[in-house]
This record gives structure tokens, sequence and C-alpha cells, in this order.
């Protein structure tokens, strides 16, 4: 009751303090550039037209489909010259992803620097209507977001989710104005993605024997269930990736290499130094099996694959892991030694070993094949040991010093630092009432007031590409779980994703309650802790 009440006079003084005890309020997060009131209601009814320009029919649609709990719109209609309805257009001297809004009594216009521009000014007013129904105040709404790359991080591995649930969990990154998706596909427990090429990876590698129950800390204790199999069939990842568009997501896929491949070798075990026969593993951590780095064969594997995944993803970015690779394998190797001494490799520091530099080497490789192809790559910040090319995306996770170390070597950095970014972390300091989580504290508070270009020049800042939660599913077991962790969290890093120098430590609450009613219109679940005043 104590922490319920303090919620409550935190809520009522902030709006006191925001908006005065009798002003209209505008609730909309991540927080807008500006908002100027200004007098009379607009009324939204059934009979609303909606007037496009021609190329915003996408936006509109998302638009109607998006209140139609609260309304239900007609179908849009290229512009016909008519004062009243809700009006989209384009606009090109605003930023590509920035839009204007202005809403008078007798119309809403908006207009956006690209069809994102409008999809996210219709995702305001949708807060709006959430928070006012039908009667929705005047005023005008100036917008832009702070970084390119806002992203979340979903992993279907560990535990799988479903094409339906995959959807939902876009449309949430959607209602929060991000733009990217890092979705974890393959690792030591599993292959989610159908590869033509490699049946057997499907066959044997979507399903693990039984998983382990507890935390892999402090347990030996396994279900003796199998899981699997699953995985999404390429034309399931096409739909998926054709919804993510419309939302103007954009879905960047993870493909491991040449560590957390547990579940590839046991399809393929040539793809192993020895050629070993392990399982599909059934525990949590970091496995010693890893692709044999000497062997051509692991790089024809590897291109084999990405030619596959490339057509299914247009994403500009393909995501290659690199991350936790042990190299007591590698140490033993015939085909590894071979090739590091047919490259010239040696020790030259702690981290700089000539293992680190043979993993380098197979990242670069990867990296220069991608580039044929008009694609990038993007690495867990552990790719650095061993030295990076400069075209190179680091995604910094140990901390902030990899983005820090990237930004400072002219490398763009998405900065996802595990303190502030891991959302499979538990949420409050007790953990009363949480259940199991891998370990970790990561409340809202904290993510919200996390500073992501500390340590960081003017010049330096440049190079921080865009901000990313990452939600591991070792603990994770079902979709309502995987939600409760992602919010309200997500909107905290939302706002700093999209407003860093804009954050108002005195209306988040408030704000957020409205928030809690859109999760609520819509069936979302979502973490009590915050609302409850817990940290």
């Amino acid at each position: 009751m104590r922490h319920t009440l303090r919620s409550w006079v935190a809520t009522f003084v902030a709006l006191l303090l925001t908006f005065g005890a009798s002003a209209t309020t505008y609730s909309i997060l991540p927080a807008p550039t500006s908002i100027r009131p200004s007098e009379g209601i607009f009324r939204l009814t059934h009979k609303t037209p909606i007037r496009i320009e021609k190329g915003l029919e996408n936006p509109a649609e998302r638009f109607i489909e998006d209140v139609a709990p609260i309304v239900s719109l007609k179908a849009p209609r290229i512009h016909a010259k008519h004062a009243d309805g809700i009006h989209l257009a384009l606009d090109a001297t605003l930023h590509a992803e920035g839009y204007r809004m202005q809403i008078t009594p007798q119309a809403i216009h908006i207009a956006g620097g690209s069809e994102a521009g409008v999809y996210y000014a219709l995702q305001s007013l949708r807060q709006l209507i959430v928070q006012h129904r039908t009667a929705i105040p005047c005023c005008e709404v100036e917008d832009q977001p702070n970084f390119a790359y806002r992203g979340a991080h979903m992993d279907v591995v560990r535990h799988f989710f479903t094409v339906e649930e995959v959807k939902c969990y876009l449309d949430i990154l959607a209602a929060h104005k991000l733009n990217r998706l890092h979705w974890h596909l393959t690792d030591d427990q599993g292959w989610r993605i159908e590869i033509k090429r490699y049946p057997e990876l499907t066959e044997h590698a979507s399903k693990r024997n039984e998983t382990l129950i507890g935390h892999c800390l402090r347990s030996t204790t396994y279900d003796g269930i199998p899981y699997g199999p699953y995985f999404f069939t390429q034309e399931e990842i096409r739909d998926i990736v054709r919804y993510a568009a419309e939302r103007y997501i954009t879905i960047i896929p993870e493909i491991e290499m040449p560590s957390h491949a547990q579940a590839a070798l046991h399809a393929l075990p040539w793809l192993g130094c020895e050629e070993q026969q392990v399982e599909v593993w059934t525990h949590w951590g970091v496995s010693p099996e890893v692709m044999c780095g000497g062997k051509e064969t692991t790089y024809e594997f590897l291109e084999n694959v990405l030619t596959e995944v490339i057509e299914l993803f247009p994403s500009e970015y393909i995501h290659i892991g690199g991350d936790e690779c042990p190299k007591e394998r590698w140490e033993a190797c015939e085909h590894c030694q071979a090739r590091i001494r047919e490259l010239g490799l040696k020790d030259e520091s702690e981290t700089r070993t000539a293992e680190n530099q043979l993993q380098s080497y197979l990242t670069g490789r990867i990296e220069r094949f991608l580039a044929k192809h008009g694609r990038r790559i993007i690495g867990w910040d552990d790719i650095l040991a061993g030295g990076v090319s400069p075209e190179a995306t680091v995604m910094s996770w140990q901390g902030s010093k990899g983005g820090i170390y990237a930004a400072k070597h002219g490398n763009l950095a998405i900065m996802t630092p595990m303190d502030y970014c891991y959302f499979d972390f538990y949420q409050t300091k007790s953990q009363e009432g949480e259940g199991l989580a891998i370990g970790g504290w990561v409340s809202f508070e904290k993510v919200y007031g996390w500073n992501p270009y500390e340590g960081l020049t003017a010049d330096e800042r440049s190079y921080i590409y865009g901000l990313q939660c990452n939600l591991w599913s070792e603990y994770i077991t079902s979709f309502d779980h995987l939600q409760r962790m992602l919010l309200p969290r997500l909107a905290a890093l939302s706002e700093v994703q999209w407003a860093t120098d804009r954050r108002n430590p005195a209306t988040i609450r408030a704000r957020m309650e409205q928030m809690r009613r859109l999760y609520e219109l819509y069936g979302w679940s979502y973490a009590p802790y915050y609302f409850e005043g817990r940290e």
C-alpha cells in the first residue's frame, strides 16, 4: 500500500508541476521537440475522413488498425480538397523521421519527412487518442529523433516464440517508435532459421533433448522433456519481414559465428575442429564447442548460409555475433594452427593473441563477402580483441567501453551495455515477486537516467549510431513473461533513444500512466514494479 500511495502522489505532483492543476495535458512518449497548446477540441468520429497524398496509404492503414479499439475509421482517400478530417502529407524540408502535426477544431494536418515520419506522427496521435478518446485537444507538435538506430533484441533460440508473437513484439516496438529488431536466430541451444542448402540444420539442430531447470550457476537438474523442433520457415520469415517493414522496422538477423554454434555442430559435425559429435546444448552459458577457424569448409558453410539470409532480409546490416568464443579448441586444432602459421599470426598481447587474430581473419572474410552483396556487419564488442576493419559496426554489451573504444577509433557503435540495456536482468533491487532471472538489476529509473554519451567527446559522439536493449530468453518461457520483461522498461529506453536531451523526470511518471492505459487497451502485459514505486 505504501508503494502504491507513493506512486500516485508522485504522479499527481508531476501533473501539477508540468501542466498546472487545470491545464489540458498532452501526454506523448518519447518526448517531442515541442508541443504548443492551442484553443479548442478536435472531435474524432467514425465519419472522420483521412485524406492522404499518394504513397501514404500504408501509414494511414496502420493508423486505422491502431485506433480501431477506440473508433472505426474509413479507408484513406487520396487527397481531396476538403478542409476537414485528418490530412497526411510529405515535406522534404523535415528530418527523414521527423514530423509536424497541427490539431485544430476543424482538422489534423500531419507532414512527415518520409512515410516513417508520418507514421511516427500517427503514433503520437494514437497516444493522444488513448488519453483523450475522441475529444483531442488542439496543439502543434514538432518532433524528430536523436538516434538513427533505435533497436530492441529478441532471442527466439533459448525459448521459441511463434510468428504471431513476433508480430506482437513488433507492434510493441512500433508503438514506442523503435525502428530496428535485432533477431537472434542461432545459438548453442537451437537453430531457428530454415536454410535450404543445409536441411540438417532444421531437421536436427532445431530441437534439444531437454532444458535446464533453475539457474545455470546453481542447478544441474533438467526437465527431461524434448524441446522442439522449432524454427521459422523461409516463407514465415518473409511474412514477418514484410510485417515489420509496414511498421517501418528493419529486422537485422543474427547468425552466430564462430561461437555459440553447438546446435549447428550437432547437425553438421564437420564444422568442428575435430568433427566431434555433440548434442544440441541443454545448458546455458558459454560452450567450448566452436566452428573451426582453420578449415575452408567452415567459410564455405558460412557464405552459403549468408547467401540465403541476405535473400530473406533486406537489411543493410547482418549481425554475425562473434561474442564469447573460447579458443581452447583452436589452440589444439591442427587446421587452426596451420591457418595461423599461413597468415603469419603471432601473440602480440594478452588479448591480441594469434587465436583472437584468427577470429578477426574470419570476421574480415565474412565482412568482405557481405560487402560484395551490398551488406555490412555488426558484431558484439568481443570482435575488437583481434582488430576490426574501419567499416565494422560494433555492438557494445560489456559495458560502454567497447563502444567508446570503437568511437575513438572511427568505428560506428551501437550502445547496449548490460548495466542499462539487458532487460533479462531483474527490475527491482529486492527481486521480490519477480521469479527467476539471469541476475543483475536494471530498473525503469536506471534506464531512464542512462547517459549513452558518457566518456565521449563531442566529436566522438557522432560515431554512436544508436541504442538497443537486449532480451535473452534463457529464463523466459512464455510470451507473457517476455512482455513483462520488456514493458515498461522499453518506454524508458525509447525516450533515451528518441529524445536524449529532452528527457523530463518531472513528467515521465504522469506520461507513463498514459502508456499504461495504452498497454492495457491493446492487451500487452507489463511489469507492475515501476507503477508501484518499487526500484
